[in-house]
């Protein structure tokens, strides 16, 4: 960037009119006079130009190539403690990172001014948020939060975008693959908003990184993270240091859109994720609820991808991390994507102090469902029409329909 930098000044310097340059053995003196390059000593002022300019770009290159050695002398120090590599696009100071005043910025959002007004939409730009699993949820939810006007993001992901991910993944393409998932979206959001300050983080959350990932008070963490372990531990990191959070459920395996809710965490029995994260948090951390979690009341369509192990090997020498699991589940893009945006818009709109509440989820037992029925055979006979109703015997097969038997006095 430096040395693009120097080459643009010494066009620069070439094309306009020059300043006073002196040589320390006073051989050259450029003036302008009238738009006109005086010559001396038979040197050509466009030689002089690219002796300058020259110059700036050996500095310029030097500085960047020794920043360059001592970052990744840091990086890899950071490597060996297990710690995260993170960089930054910005050197501003984010606590009073703001330009919403700017007319160009203005404009860009001028649509979610208009639809939170004018302190909410300050309040969305003013925000701090962490996104913490950049696969086909999280980079659709980052990149609507960036598309929001959050000016702050910090992108976390140890993984690397391949093939495979290219149908889920909110921006990547072919030339993107190898690329680490948080630089991927660094790259393609540079250019969306530039004014945005974003930190990127290639590195899976562990308790060693905790106040590195999480420092720096954030306004909201979102949980996209698809291991249980390390969903666990971060949940309960957020919860300890009071940080707001939003987890995410399973969106592999599933296509129906419209089953699609948030609810709390203790309330999360429909989703095997969710469900075991449920469990792991109270044996493991007491903790009973308050989490909000996002996630699909439908039914998994596909089991897991089987795996066959080699002669002598078992399936732990499949995995990529220890207690990761081994077995890919298939995935529909469209149901991540859906999901990341769910995510993006509880996140904003709670920014914006206008939260929306989702539809309850109603998962009844058996028992309450034999309640409900006898209460409605009881209504039934009160009104007298006990003979003409559908006969369902229930002692077979729980509440399960076996047979309707319409009367004669139906007919």
């Amino acid at each position: 960037m430096l040395f693009c930098r120097s080459l643009v000044l010494a066009r620069s310097l070439d094309k306009h009119i020059w300043p006073i340059v002196r040589t320390s053995s006073n051989l050259v003196h450029i003036t302008h006079v009238e738009s006109t390059v005086l010559r001396r000593d038979g040197m050509d002022s466009r030689f002089v130009a690219a002796f300058v300019a020259g110059g700036i770009a050996g500095a310029c290159m030097s500085c960047t190539l020794l920043y360059r050695r001592d970052a990744e002398a840091a990086a890899a120090a950071r490597n060996e403690l297990g710690l995260a590599k993170t960089t930054s696009t910005s050197d501003r100071q984010v606590s009073t990172f703001t330009h919403m005043d700017d007319e160009i910025v203005r404009e860009h959002f001028t649509r979610n001014i208009q639809f939170f007004g004018e302190k909410g939409q300050q309040r969305v730009a003013r925000a701090f948020i962490v996104v913490i699993g950049l696969g086909g949820v999280g980079s659709h939810c980052a990149h609507m939060l960036l598309r929001s006007g959050v000016s702050r993001l910090r992108l976390v992901d140890f993984d690397q975008v391949s093939l495979s991910s290219l149908n889920r993944h909110a921006v990547a393409t072919r030339e993107d693959v190898g690329m680490s998932k948080a630089e991927c979206l660094a790259a393609h959001f540079a250019r969306i908003y530039p004014e945005a300050c974003l930190d990127v983080c290639t590195a899976m959350y562990r308790k060693e990184a905790e106040e590195e990932l999480l420092g720096g008070e954030p306004d909201f963490v979102i949980d996209c993270i698809d291991n249980i372990d390390t969903k666990v531990e971060l949940l309960a990191a957020c919860v300890r240091r009071e940080i707001p959070v939003l987890a995410c459920g399973g969106a592999g395996s599933k296509c129906d859109p419209t089953r699609i809710r948030i609810v709390d965490v203790a309330e999360s029995v429909v989703d095997p994720l969710a469900r075991a994260v449920r469990h792991r948090l109270k044996r493991d951390h007491g903790i009973n609820g308050g989490i909000p979690v996002l996630l699909s009341t439908e039914k998994q369509r596909c089991d897991l991808v089987p795996v066959e192990a080699e002669d002598g090997k078992s399936l732990k020498d499949y995995q990529v991390l220890p207690n990761f699991r081994i077995r890919t589940i298939p995935v529909f893009g469209a149901l991540p994507a859906i999901f990341g945006m769910a995510c993006a818009a509880h996140v904003v709109t709670t920014l914006a102090e206008q939260p929306f509440d989702s539809e309850p989820v109603f998962r009844m037992q058996l028992q309450q469902y034999e309640t409900q029925l006898e209460r409605l055979r009881d209504r039934e006979d009160s009104k007298g029409s006990a003979d003409a109703c559908l006969g369902v015997d229930l002692e077979v097969g729980k509440s399960q329909r076996l047979h309707k038997d319409f009367t004669s006095s139906v007919l």
